[in-house]
């Protein structure tokens, strides 16, 4: 167990923004479905942005709080956790995402920090007292190239 690299979580990211996309473009669907198949004007209409803000929230923090890991981050072997080492809870995974939110604002420097901090912290993970652990796989399988890992 080790706490996670920036390149791990860049790619947990990548898999996780190609999910959240497919929900978002599911939800716009059915507000067009129920706009009588008429565009939806994104600048004026609050209620279809926050509509898109709270499927983004139930998708992170419900897959955080948990089983502790969203899809992409059982991909790469990544799970949440909080800084004891115990399960995250609704209250502290909803602080990681909006946390989360100010680390991308200013050009992705909370998740750049975590370059510099000792323990590979992002300003997220500080704020909300959780952590990513990459937990290796165990043992030395053998993959399809032959080759062990």
């Amino acid at each position: 167990m080790q706490n996670t690299s920036l390149l791990r979580r860049l790619g947990a990211m990548l898999y996780d923004t190609l999910l959240v996309l497919a929900l978002v473009i599911m939800t716009t669907y059915l507000f067009i479905a129920f706009n009588d198949g008429e565009a939806i004007e994104t600048n004026d209409n609050l209620e279809f942005q926050l509509v898109l803000v709270l499927v983004i929230f139930v998708f992170y923090v419900g897959f955080w709080a948990r089983p502790g890991r969203t899809l992409g981050m059982q991909a790469w072997r990544l799970q949440l956790e909080a800084s004891d080492g115990g399960k995250v809870d609704l209250g502290a995974a909803s602080i990681r995402f909006f946390a989360a939110l100010l680390s991308l604002a200013p050009a992705g420097l909370g998740f750049l920090w975590s370059l510099w901090d000792k323990e590979r912290l992002t300003w997220h993970d500080r704020i909300s007292k959780t952590r990513i652990v990459h937990y290796p796989k165990t043992g030395s399988s053998e993959s399809s190239t032959g080759q062990t890992e």
